[in-house]
């Protein structure tokens, strides 16, 4: 698989001298898809490589039975902390120089420090149609589709919506397969989150739905932790949109700890779910838990993964583990699901659960890493992909 992108740019906001950086690494059938995230620091090989992992990911979760076919890899990101109160001027300004991408070849929604809402609002304010315009020609029905896709996000189950629980249910079946696997029982088998937000809590939620036992939670406050368990609903309702947890919320029991406690609790897995580069070569020695399941993007340094590796503690990789919000959307926009919470999730599952089957197999046939098998099967169906749809056109 190629390293080179099709396209790499980076803009400067004349107003605040902030930059932003977009990277497609390579179109099917013209168009790509890939987030918009926000964070202070956020660089240009940082994007590089989240690029290359949506090609991966697109290509992952081809079925030739699907309506929805792949789409190649792309992401942006803006370097700015998005409590900043220039954000939005920045986000406005960014989508305009996008324009010409957006309308033609990059389909983009919420990532990192960005939620949907805010994107749709600055999207329509820098004068697009839409954050996913360049996919539309593709849609047998346009008007449906669309309709689709907003019935969907504006669904909520127990006060969380859609968009936002079918990447943590996408994560959660990860784990419950590595623990069938491995035999392990979901009852009590003790998790620990990095990151609260969107992914960080719809995982934590469907973990703690499933019996697993959630016992740190980290945000930009700290770690909070309860051996006997956390009471994830109570923390879910006590986020702000930034995923940071109000304190008057803890009960008797819970423990506030340094942000880095996460990495060393007393916990069978561990799911980093905030930033990229969470875990180098330092804090893998900090870890005792048998798995690591990526709900973040590359927050697992490669140098750590080598020396994790060598200590028997798996890494379930990201362009798996996460790869359900994305999935979702098109699904969900081409027609193979509807805006049914209860239909969503079974296909996520089923969906998440043969793809971590086949790449653990592939992994433990031939005593490679997950994340090697999981670059071997997407080195099986690119060629497929390629053949069957234009790659660049």
């Amino acid at each position: 698989m190629t390293t080179t992108p099709l396209v790499s740019l980076t803009w400067t906001d004349h107003v605040t001298g902030r930059q932003g950086h977009l990277v497609i690494d390579r179109l099917v059938r013209g168009v790509s898809s890939g987030g918009l995230r926000m964070r202070e620091g956020c660089t240009l090989d940082e994007v590089t490589g989240l690029a290359r992992g949506m090609t991966m990911k697109e290509a992952l979760h081809y079925d030739p039975r699907n309506r929805y076919i792949p789409l190649g890899g792309a992401k942006g990101g803006i370097d700015c902390d998005p409590r900043d109160p220039e954000t939005y001027g920045v986000l406005v300004r960014y989508l305009r120089a996008m324009r010409p991408y957006i309308e033609r070849f990059w389909t983009t929604g919420e990532d990192l420090g960005l939620t949907q809402d805010v994107v749709d609002r600055a999207a329509a304010e820098a004068g697009l149609v839409s954050s996913i315009q360049a996919v539309y020609p593709l849609l047998d029905d346009e008007a449906a589709a669309r309709r689709r896709l907003a019935d969907a996000f504006a669904v909520e189950v127990d006060g969380i919506g859609l968009d936002e629980l079918a990447g943590g249910c996408g994560v959660a079946e990860s784990v419950l397969t590595a623990l069938d696997r491995a035999g392990v029982p979901h009852e009590g088998t003790r998790v620990s989150v990095q990151g609260f937000g969107t992914m960080g809590g719809a995982t934590a939620r469907f973990l703690a739905r499933a019996g697993l036992r959630v016992v740190a939670v980290a945000d930009v406050k700290g770690t909070i932790a309860n051996p006997e368990g956390l009471d994830v609903e109570a923390l879910l309702a006590a986020r702000d949109p930034y995923g940071t947890v109000d304190r008057t919320a803890l009960r008797a029991g819970d423990t506030e700890l340094p942000g880095g406690a996460w990495l060393s609790a007393d916990a069978e897995v561990l799911v980093p779910a905030a930033v990229s580069y969470a875990v180098d070569a330092a804090d893998q020695e900090r870890i005792t838990a048998r798995w690591i399941v990526e709900a973040a993007n590359m927050p697992v340094v490669p140098d750590a993964e080598a020396l994790l590796s060598e200590r028997g503690i798996t890494v379930l990789p990201d362009v798996v583990v996460n790869s359900a919000t994305n999935a979702w959307w098109w699904w969900t926009l081409f027609g193979d699901i509807g805006a049914d919470p209860d239909e969503a999730f079974t296909h996520i599952r089923r969906s998440m659960r043969a793809l971590v089957e086949q790449v653990l197999t592939r992994a433990e046939r031939d005593g490679t890493s997950p994340r090697v098998a999981a670059h071997e099967v997407v080195a099986d169906r690119l060629p497929v992909i390629a053949e069957r749809f234009d790659w660049y056109a």
